[in-house]
């Protein structure tokens, strides 16, 4: 009994099934382009379509930033442009990589452990100690280069 009722629930959600799938299909096939007039040239492939726009004008494509490496990597600290960078800016960009200077590996940093680090490095690379950073002062505090890998082990 368990079998029958079971084998007829199945063959309705089939029927359901197939009923949706049929309605999909014959909205697409409403929706599908008319067949071509009779007489009317068909486009190939390495035919593009024309048009005119008109007067419209497209928005001016994005400039090329004459900023070398460096200077982005100074800019993305100094948040005003003063060309210099304080020890707040410093600070305010570190958020995202304090998880990085855990020393003692216990996978918690409090913000005083990450704070000194930082500073540290800023009072590192001020090298005049006025507690601004000049862009050569800054180029001392970028990160090493990794060690490249092969491409392949031959």
């Amino acid at each position: 009994m368990r079998q029958a009722v079971l084998g007829v629930f199945a063959g309705l959600a089939l029927a359901g099934v197939g009923v949706f799938w049929w309605q999909g299909r014959a909205a697409v096939e409403n929706s599908a382009p008319p067949p071509p007039a009779s007489g009317a040239p068909t486009p190939g492939p390495e035919t593009l379509p024309v048009s005119n726009p008109g007067s419209l004008k497209g928005p001016a494509p994005p400039e090329v930033s004459e900023l070398t490496r460096e200077e982005q990597r100074f800019f993305r600290y100094d948040r005003n442009r003063d060309r210099l960078i304080t020890r707040n800016e410093m600070l305010s960009t570190r958020a995202d990589a304090f998880r990085a200077l855990d020393d003692d590996g216990n996978n918690l940093l409090t913000f005083e452990e990450w704070a000194v680090t930082t500073v540290e490095r800023f009072e590192s690379a001020d090298g005049d100690g006025d507690g601004r950073l000049t862009p050569r002062e800054f180029a001392t505090t970028a990160p090493k280069p990794a060690a490249k890998k092969p491409a392949c082990k031959c």
